[in-house]
Parts: structure tokens; sequence; C-alpha cells
């Protein structure tokens, strides 16, 4: 009896990976801007935004929202663009200017969110993601054969 082979089992286990990275990602984007809007979760000073200040409320909505609808897997395709988007801004508008380095102008964590989402946006939410308990269909599309969703 041959034995199955890794590479066999670490492609059925793709979508469980997928879908742990897009929890774990969009769970730390929602601190982040639950944070900000809300002075919990141990944020940089404790404090707040002011509430409709540009950038820093709409970037912390943004987090909060888009975070939350990835970690759900909800429309994660959007939400992850949207949250992309919003992190490249932040990197090039607010980091960059102070150097070309993430780790010299304080944007590493701007530039892996922004890339974290947009391989989500190709990627879609992977495995148990709510949007798979709507008939086998996402907001994302279609559920393929080659992806494991819940289903009700």
């Amino acid at each position: 009896m041959p034995f199955p082979s890794p590479s066999g089992r670490l492609h059925r286990a793709q979508p469980y990976a997928l879908g742990l990275f897009r929890v774990v990602v969009g769970l730390l984007f929602a601190c982040h801007g639950a944070a900000s809007l809300f002075g919990v979760l141990g944020g940089r000073d404790g404090g707040t935004v002011d509430a409709g200040t540009w950038p820093g409320w709409y970037a912390a909505v943004i987090q909060l929202v888009a975070g939350g609808l990835v970690l759900l897997g909800v429309g994660t395709r959007t939400a992850a663009f949207l949250a992309s988007g919003s992190m490249a801004y932040a990197y090039f508008v607010v980091h960059q200017p102070e150097s070309l380095f993430p780790l010299t102008n304080g944007g590493e964590s701007s530039a892996m969110f922004c890339w974290a989402f947009l391989l989500l946006v190709f990627t879609g939410p992977g495995a148990l993601a709510l949007d798979g308990l709507f008939g086998g269909r996402t907001a994302d599309g279609p559920a393929r054969d080659d992806q494991a969703t819940v289903t009700a």
C-alpha cells in the first residue's frame, strides 16, 4: 500500500491554510481599526482618532469594516481590494515620503497588509468562509470544485 505523497496532502490542505491566513490577517487588521476608533486593544498611544478627520478616521473605519468582512469571509475579494488600496495609500502618502525603505519609514505593517490583502484578492477566501453558506455561491463568484467551502 503506497503512502500518499506529501504534496497531495498539502494540496488538499491548501484551502484550509488559506482560510486560516484570511482569518488571521482580517483579525489583525480589524484590531488596528478598533484600536484607532475606540482606544482599545493597546493601540500605540491609547487614544482615538477624531471622527471625520482625514485620513486617519476613514482609514480606521476601513480597517475595522474590511478587516471584519475578511475575517468572516464575506465579500472577501472586494473587502481585500479596498483594504489593500488603503494600505498602499498609507504607505506611499504617509510613510514613503519619510524614507524609501520600510524599516526606516515605519511602513512595514502597511506594506505587509497591502500585499497580504492583494493576495486574497486573487486567491479568494479559502475554506470556512461565510460566503460558502449561501447555496454554494460566494459573493466573489461561483464556488470552484477545487476550493473547499462550508455548505449549509
